[in-house]
C-alpha cells in the first residue's frame, strides 16, 4: 500500500526548502500583525471608559443647540457654559462643548441633532422651544436640558413640570405677561389699542399672545395682532401694525427678538412705543419691560445639568422658573419717543433695584 519512492533533482529540492522557508515567514508575519492588533484594541479600550490607563476622567461632550443668534439666547448660552465652568466642567479640559447654530433654518435643527445623536454626546443643552423639540424627538437616552422654553408641558417635552418622566429638564422661560402689559398704560394713560407682533410658527410665542389676549380684555383694552413667517416679513408687519395701535407688546419671539434693531428703527418714526418680554429685546430697539434675565436662566440651567452630569435623573428633577424679574429701560428709545416715565413707575424700579 505504500506510494512509490519519488526522487527530487538537487534544483527540486531546492525550490521545496524555498517555498517551506516562505511559508514559515509568513505565519510568523501574520502573528506579529494579529498580537499588535490586539495591544492596539486593548490601548483603545482602556481609554474609553469612565477613566484612562493613566488615571484621568474621561471628557464629556456637551452638544448645544441655538435657533439664531440674538441677545436672550446667546445669554441664556454664556450662562449655561459659565455654570459648567463655576462647578469645574471647562471646556477643552473635563468637557468638550460642541455649540451649533441653526441661523433661523428649522431644518438644520434636525440636521445638528441627529448628528449630536451620532456623535453620542453625554448631554444636550437645547435653547428655545424648536431646538428642544428636536432634539427630543431624536433621543430618547441622552439628558436633554432646556432654557427659553416657555411651556414643555405643552411643546411635548415632559409630562408634567413637577415630575418630567422624560430625559428632559431644564428651565421655562414664562414671561409675567400680566404685569408686563399693565405697563402700557403707566407709560401711556390714553392707551385704546394694543398691537400683537408674533411669529405664526412659534408655539411659544402663540401660548403668549393667547394669554396676553385674555388679560387685555380684562383691562378693557382692544388689540389688533400682525404676524410673521419669518425674518424677512418684519419690517412690513411692523410698518403695518404701527397705524393701527397706540402701543405693541411682543413677547419672548426668536424672531423678533433678532430683528429687534428694525423694529426699533420703524416705531421711532412712527412714535409707537414697545413693550417687550424680555429684557434684551428692550435693549436692542424696544422700550421697556419687565422681564426674564436670560443669563441668569442659563446659569440656572447650567446648575442643573451639573446635577445631571454627577449621576441625577433628569426624569425626576423638576422644570424650574425664575422668580425675578428685572426693569429695563432704553433710555435712547425713551428720548427718540419724546416720553418720561410716570413717578410711580420709578419708584417700582427704584423698589425692585
Amino acid at each position: 500500500f505504500s506510494r512509490p519512492l519519488k526522487f527530487y533533482s538537487e534544483d527540486e529540492i531546492f525550490v521545496l526548502s524555498s517555498k517551506r522557508k516562505r511559508v514559515i515567514c509568513m505565519k510568523r508575519t501574520l502573528a506579529l500583525l494579529m498580537a499588535s492588533a490586539l495591544m492596539l484594541s486593548l490601548a483603545g479600550c482602556s481609554q474609553t471608559g469612565g477613566s484612562s490607563s493613566s488615571g484621568e476622567a474621561e471628557t464629556l461632550r456637551i452638544g448645544i443647540i441655538q435657533p439664531m443668534e440674538h441677545e436672550s439666547l446667546d445669554a441664556a448660552r454664556e450662562g449655561f457654559v459659565q455654570a459648567l465652568a463655576d462647578h469645574g466642567y471647562t471646556d477643552g479640559d473635563t468637557i468638550v462643548l460642541d455649540y451649533q447654530n441653526a441661523q433661523g433654518d428649522s431644518s438644520a435643527l434636525l440636521t445638528i441633532s441627529q448628528r449630536f445623536v451620532g456623535d453620542d454626546c453625554d448631554l444636550v443643552l437645547a435653547i428655545g422651544t424648536g431646538a428642544a423639540q428636536s432634539i427630543a424627538s431624536q433621543t430618547s437616552e441622552i439628558p436633554v436640558l432646556i432654557t427659553a422654553v416657555t411651556d414643555p408641558v405643552d411643546a411635548g417635552l415632559v409630562q408634567s413640570s413637577e415630575a418630567p418622566g422624560t430625559n428632559v429638564t431644564g428651565t421655562n422661560d414664562m414671561n409675567p405677561i400680566r404685569e408686563q402689559l399693565e405697563l402700557i398704560p403707566e407709560i401711556l394713560p390714553d392707551v385704546q389699542t394694543v398691537g400683537l407682533l408674533y411669529t405664526s410658527s412659534e408655539d411659544n410665542s402663540i401660548l403668549q399672545i393667547e394669554e396676553a389676549k385674555a388679560i387685555l380684555e380684562e383691562m378693557n383694552l382692544d388689540y389688533v395682532e400682525q404676524t410673521v413667517a419669518g425674518s424677512n416679513d418684519v419690517q412690513q408687519a411692523v410698518q403695518s401694525i404701527v397705524t393701527r395701535c397706540d402701543a405693541i407688546y411682543i413677547p419672548t419671539d426668536n424672531t423678533f427678538a433678532s430683528a429687534m434693531p428694525l423694529v426699533g428703527s420703524v416705531v421711532m418714526e412712527s412714535g409707537t412705543p414697545v413693550i417687550c418680554g424680555a429684557t434684551g429685546m428692550v435693549e436692542a430697539g424696544g422700550l421697556i419691560t419687565l422681564g426674564l434675565n436670560y443669563y441668569n436662566l442659563g446659569y440656572q440651567t447650567g446648575e442643573m445639568a451639573v446635577q445631571v452630569l454627577e449621576g441625577a435623573d433628569p426624569a425626576s428633577m423638576p422644570v424650574q422658573s425664575q422668580n425675578q424679574y428685572d426693569y429695563v429701560v432704553n433710555e435712547e428709545m425713551l428720548s427718540a419717543l419724546g416720553m418720561e416715565l410716570p413717578q410711580s413707575l420709578l419708584e417700582k424700579m427704584g423698589d425692585a433695584a
